[in-house]
């Protein structure tokens, strides 16, 4: 295997990394039923929240490495909107969801000795946040299927 190959592999693993967690931790977070599974919910999925940053560390420089060694540069429509969504799901992600997630948090750390029901207050921001998670997976899928079909 070769530069490209191995660039290629890490690009892709990097790529599973950021979209794995993505879609698992919604879907952890919402299967809690009370205070104690929450707090225990919430701790899985900060642990998990290293992967994609990791993740996407790796993306870039892997993503930009291999856009040097085949000359490609900016001149594919398909990469650039990729890179466009890909900027635009970060700034959702860094900017509205985790903002909340860290307000959510509180709201259960704080409510961790007061019995295990969950707030109601808890509700209504994770019913808040449910749009925006399930718009960055939605740009996640676009930006993969960009990436493998090459449309354009």
């Amino acid at each position: 295997m070769g530069l490209f190959g191995l660039l290629l592999v890490l690009h892709i693993l990097a790529s599973i990394a950021i979209i794995g967690p993505a879609f698992v931790m919604p879907i952890i977070r919402r299967s809690a039923r009370t205070v104690s599974q929450l707090h225990f919910a919430f701790g899985i999925t900060t642990k998990l929240a290293v992967m994609p940053k990791i993740g996407g560390t790796v993306l870039i420089l892997t993503g930009v490495w291999l856009m040097i060694i085949t000359k490609m540069g900016l001149s594919q429509m398909w990469l650039n909107v990729s890179i466009l969504l890909s900027l635009l799901m970060v700034v959702m992600i860094d900017g509205w969801i985790e903002p909340r997630m860290k307000k959510i948090i509180k709201i259960i750390s704080e409510s961790q000795d007061q019995g295990n029901e969950i707030p109601a207050e808890f509700g209504l921001l994770i019913k808040k946040i449910v749009p925006i998670e399930t718009a960055a997976q939605l740009l996640m899928i676009t930006i993969l299927v960009l990436m493998v079909v090459k449309p354009f």
